[in-house]
This record gives C-alpha cells, structure tokens and sequence, in this order.
C-alpha cells in the first residue's frame, strides 16, 4: 500500500510547529507546575492552525486524512507530550462534529471564531437524560475533560430514551462549555498540564440537532453532507488512530534527547567518560530506533488502511476493525516499552525534574493507559476474532 504524501498545507503547519519545539520544550516544567497548558504555548500551536486540521474546508479546514493528522501531533509531540494530547482530543472532537447534522456544524463554526471553534470530546455515558419536545435534557458528570478549558464545545456521552424513558442507544450530545461548569479534580502523575478536569452539566437542554446516535455511528451511519473522503472512514478506528501520534511524537522526543546527551554523558561506575562510546549502550539506541521506526510503519499502514478503505466504498467489518485496535494497542505499548529502556540506558539524571526526559516519560505512560488503545484488551479480542469467536470478542470489545 503506497504512502500519501502530505499536503503542501500540513506540512506548513508541520514545519511551524517545528520551530516552537524548544519553545514547548522548555515550558513543560511550568507548565506541570500550574497543571495548565500556558495560554501563550496554547495559541502558537493553535495559530499554525494544527487543531482544526480535521474541520472541514468549507469552514476553513483542511479535511485531514489519519496520516496527516499523525504528522501533526507527532511534530507537537516532540516538543511537549501534553500539548499533543489535547490536539489529538480536540481533533477527534472536530471530526465527530463534522459527521453531524448540518445544524450542528452550523452552530459551532458559524459564529465569529469560525474554525477556531474547538471542540472536546468524551465518550463515557456518565450521564441521565430526559426526553423531552425537540431534544433532551442532560445532567451528568464526565471525567478526563481533556481540551475543554480550552474548547468551546463539549461532545459528551449521553444515553438515548424513547417516550417510555427506556435506554435504546448511547449518543453524544455537543453542548457549548459555557453551559457546563467543572470539578478541577486532574491531580496526576503524568499528563499534569492537560488540565483534564471534571466536567458537570445540571440539566442542560440539548436540541435535538446537537445529539449524534451512537450505534449507527458505529457501522458508519453518519448524518453529515461533507463529501471529503475523511468523512467517510471507518467510525471508532479513526478516533483512536488520532490518539497515536502524540505517542510517536513523545517516542522520538525521548530518542533524540538521549541521543543527544550521549557524547557527554559518562556511564557512571565504568572506565565510559562517554555513553556513545558503549556498545551495550549503543546496542539499546538501536533496538529502541528500530522498535520507533517499526511502530512507525504499523501506524502508517493502518492509517492508509482506513483511508484507502473510504476511498473504495467498504467499510471494514467488525473483525478488521478488531484487528486495527489490536495493531493499535501494539504501537502504544512498543513505545511505552522503548521509552521504559531509554530510561534505563541514559541513567538517573533522565528522572530529575528539570530533565524534559521524565516528562516525556510520565506524561506517555499515562497517556498509553487510555482504555481506546489498551494492548491487553486489543490482543485479547484479535486473538478470538483470530480463532472465530467473533462473539466472546464483542463481549470483550463490544464498540470498536
């Protein structure tokens, strides 16, 4: 399967970014410090136009593809993990919403800020609803806010009833943050400075525009009219492939920070003034390259994948879409794992707190224990879809 190239328009927004990586590089300790994402490093990311990649461009968008979306928040990531994070939720936020009733698209670019209407998402139905005429009313708590200090918008998982008030379907309802209030209730390990606070809604009437069914979403059943290519890919797949480039970003800020310290760096209790001049420190460089370029390549084939398969007119089956999560899972754990042995090989000073290495760290090892890309529950499934048992897998897997 041939790799697309970027367009010239990605790779500009690459390229800035590129330039405001020593910038991010160097407010991450504050920026876990105030567990918040500086405005000022907010607005230089969303200036390059980076978290409205996946708007669509007849509201200034660029309609990317998962590949393009992965250049993004990998260039993002090399500079500050958390930052990445928030794009690849903000960037899911504003695909779904371009899937959505023309109303709703209408109601969240519409407005002055046009694209730069941002968008959170959560998936969870923490949540009661009420049907009433013309939409639901919606109280609920949702955690991992992640991006909604920063969005305009929240799409929040709701459960569907009918007259009866009997749950039929889960959906999610975008409501605009200005409705919601918040429980700063985001005290963690890594990730600190995604700000991915409580949020709350008190009975918050959704129309009945704004409320995106779930079930159909899933087998492809979308209600928009964009008629770019993106807008037809595989529904959950393309949400969590867009949570993989913050990982490869953060995988290759780590390899090229310990790189970098190398011919420097002693190896303490050893006659090595110099890490680089190590052949068992050499080797570990080269086994965590290969594990990078190797999760690399899966990334890459699952995002043409999903691409080319919108392209075609199919939709890929629940099994395919089993085996994508799997391969998915594998890029995230293989980095964790990589990362892990670059710890190791650069030694103790990688864990002081003004080294941006233990940020990198911290903040990719929370990310990788997000329930979309865990590999146990991935391999678990594929390896029933691989022995026929598609049945036990949707117990394991039932949305995918």
């Amino acid at each position: 399967m041939a790799a697309t190239a970027l367009r010239p328009e990605i790779s500009t927004i690459v390229d800035q970014i590129d330039e405001l990586r020593p910038t991010l590089t160097a407010g991450g300790r504050d920026a876990d410090r105030d567990r918040r994402i500086p405005q000022d490093a907010f607005d230089a990311v969303a200036a390059t136009g980076a978290f409205s990649i996946s708007a669509p461009t007849s509201v200034g968008g660029l309609g990317a593809n998962t590949a393009e979306c992965h250049a993004v928040a990998r260039a993002i990531g090399r500079g500050d993990g958390s930052i990445a994070w928030v794009h690849g939720i903000l960037d899911s936020g504003a695909w779904v919403v371009s899937l959505m009733d023309e109303q709703a698209q209408q109601d969240v670019w519409g407005t002055d800020k046009g694209v730069n209407s941002f968008i959170s998402i959560v998936l969870a139905t923490t949540s009661d609803t009420e049907r009433v005429d013309g939409g639901y009313r919606v109280t609920g708590k949702w955690g991992y806010g992640t991006g909604s200090l920063h969005a305009d918008w929240s799409l929040l998982g709701i459960p569907l009833k009918n007259e009866a008030g009997e749950v039929v379907d889960a959906g999610l309802a975008l409501i605009p943050t200005s409705e919601l209030s918040m429980e700063d209730n985001w005290f963690v390990a890594g990730m600190k400075s995604t700000a991915s606070v409580m949020q709350i809604a008190d009975d918050v009437f959704v129309p009945a525009h704004r409320v995106f069914p779930l079930t159909a979403a899933v087998e492809g059943g979308y209600l928009g009219g964009n008629d770019e290519q993106t807008y037809r890919t595989v529904f959950v797949p393309s949400l969590f492939m867009k949570l993989i480039g913050p990982h490869l970003g953060m995988g290759r800020a780590a390899l090229d920070y310990v790189i970098s310290k190398a011919e420097s760096k002693a190896i303490a209790y050893t006659g090595y003034e110099k890490q680089a001049d190590s052949a068992v420190f050499q080797s570990a460089i080269a086994k965590a390259a290969v594990q990078l370029d190797a999760a690399e390549l899966v990334a890459r084939e699952l995002a043409d994948r999903i691409y080319d398969g919108s392209a075609n007119g199919t939709y890929a089956p629940y099994a395919e879409r089993i085996e994508m999560r799997a391969k998915a899972g594998w890029v995230v754990e293989t980095i964790t794992t990589m990362i892990n042995d670059l710890m190791t090989a650069h030694g103790s000073a990688g864990f002081a707190e003004s080294a941006p290495l233990q940020r990198v760290w911290r903040d990719q090892a929370t990310a990788s224990r997000h329930g979309h890309t865990l590999a146990a529950s991935g391999f678990e499934a594929y390896g029933k879809v691989l022995f026929g048992r598609e049945d036990d897998a949707r117990f394991v897997l039932p949305i995918v």
